[in-house]
């Protein structure tokens, strides 16, 4: 079934293995392009979404260690829209050279994405996610006086700046990413979820320091481009319930009602499975006539020959 549009969230195997190197980085994402051209020989429309994770907490590390009064460090939302900027053009330069090598003619543009977040969102009200190094108490405190950010102990390993991740509302940029599919090209956007932005009241977009986590992200662009299919892609073919123990099972078709149950079960590990399930049941429900896919990179093929991989579908 060809020319569906899909929205692809690529894990984070897809770019970093074990060498965070540019090059290895560069050599991961051109593997990566291998089976995502498979989609455009299959004359789909494609958009492709991606974490930044360990890029983003590099930069970061990188800016604490030079910050100064001459090179101050920049704040979580800039290095994502940085790091937005360099894992895009790794991709696009790796997509436009498969493309080149199998004849194919389409161009690909990176859009530097601003994810809408609500400023009321609990998330603001109560930061989890741990960023950057790890300090002293003394030291946290000083910060937390200087900056107004927050700190928490950290497993006794010492304590951490701490950011919201607040769910995500809006594409900023998402006409301008259906303008680019509707004239036949390839986009990446949304990487490492977006950056995130606050709507104030004059209607003016602000960035906050926040992480947004990139497959809800990917699932609210799906949505607000008619995406006929949003693959999510993680480090196994399907997605189980029973994991590791005798009675294991793999999902090949599954309801969102069965994903329910199986949620309620506890059956998915948060933080890994779960919002992958969650974010591709948000989708089911919001676009009932649409699929969603949890699959490998490496069993894309599969996926487009015979639908293979965890098919999530509204009932």
């Amino acid at each position: 079934m060809a020319n569906r549009k899909i929205v692809v969230a690529l894990g984070g195997n897809a770019i970093l293995s074990s060498d965070p190197s540019a090059q290895a980085q560069q050599e991961a994402l051109r593997q990566t392009a291998k089976y995502l051209v498979n989609f455009i020989e299959n004359g789909d429309d494609l958009i492709i979404t991606h974490g930044n994770g360990p890029q983003v907490g590099n930069l970061l590390l990188q800016n604490i260690a030079a910050d100064s009064e001459k090179n101050p460090a920049f704040p979580l939302d800039t290095l994502v829209a940085m790091t937005e900027g360099s894992i895009g053009f790794w991709l696009q330069n790796a997509m436009q050279n498969e493309l080149l090598e199998r004849g194919i003619e389409k161009e690909v543009a990176s859009v530097v994405t601003q994810v809408i977040v609500d400023k009321n969102d609990q998330a603001f009200a109560n930061p989890t996610k741990p960023i950057g190094p790890f300090y002293t108490e003394e030291e946290a405190k000083a910060e937390m006086e200087k900056s107004n950010a927050s700190f928490k102990e950290d497993a006794g390993r010492g304590w951490r700046k701490v950011v919201p991740s607040p769910k995500p509302v809006g594409i900023k940029e998402a006409k301008s990413i259906q303008n680019l599919i509707d004239a036949g090209h390839i986009v990446i956007a949304a990487g490492g979820g977006g950056v995130p932005v606050i709507k104030e009241e004059n209607g003016k977009l602000t960035g906050v320091e926040a992480v947004i986590d990139k497959d809800f992200a990917s699932q609210v662009l799906a949505e607000m481009v008619g995406a006929d299919l949003f693959v999510v892609l993680t480090g196994v073919d399907y997605v189980f319930v029973n994991f590791n123990k005798p009675n294991q099972e793999k999902l090949e078709k599954v309801t969102f009602a069965e994903l329910e149950q199986y949620i309620a079960e506890e059956q998915f590990a948060p933080g890994s499975m779960l919002p992958k399930v969650q974010a591709t049941m948000n989708f089911v429900k919001n676009a009932p006539e649409s699929q969603a896919v949890i699959t490998s990179l490496e069993n894309l093929q599969a996926l487009i020959e015979k639908g293979a991989g965890t098919v999530v579908e509204y009932k």
